[in-house]
């Protein structure tokens, strides 16, 4: 079993509304960056549905650096029509999140959550991940 210590959250960067698939996201990353699956462990769509994505036990492909004791979660959206980035999370999707991350520490107890952007300089995941989660 891998040693997670970070729970990292991603966006998209796709625009606002955007009804972008787990799958659609593995295919970007598969077929387009030829990795072997998916960057992230998790994907809250649009709706607020959490897909699997790359298994747990395997390193993610999302943070550069901190994907051995990590786990890589993403939302769909995170940028504004003009690619600008914006907190675009939908209801649904905030509540998914946020339950998602409870369930993730609770399994990972010594892991603290960050966004992308505490590790990159990125504005991913378009909030501020690591504030915003800080009682969990």
């Amino acid at each position: 079993m891998r040693e997670i210590t970070e729970v990292i959250v991603h966006c998209s960067a796709t625009p606002e509304g955007r009804d972008v698939s787990t799958e659609t996201i593995r295919g970007w990353h598969t077929e387009g960056n030829g990795w072997s699956d998916i960057g992230y462990h998790c994907v809250v769509e649009l709706d607020g549905k959490v897909c699997a994505g790359r298994d747990e036990e395997r390193s993610g492909a999302h943070a550069k650096g901190h994907n051995k004791k990590s786990i890589g979660v993403c939302y769909v959206g995170g940028v504004d029509a003009d690619q600008n980035p914006k907190d675009t999370r939908t209801d649904a999707q905030k509540e998914s999140l946020k339950n998602l991350l409870k369930e993730l520490i609770g399994r990972y107890p010594r892991a603290k959550i960050y966004g992308h952007r505490d590790f990159s300089d990125k504005a991913c995941p378009s909030f501020d991940a690591k504030a915003e989660y800080a009682d969990l």
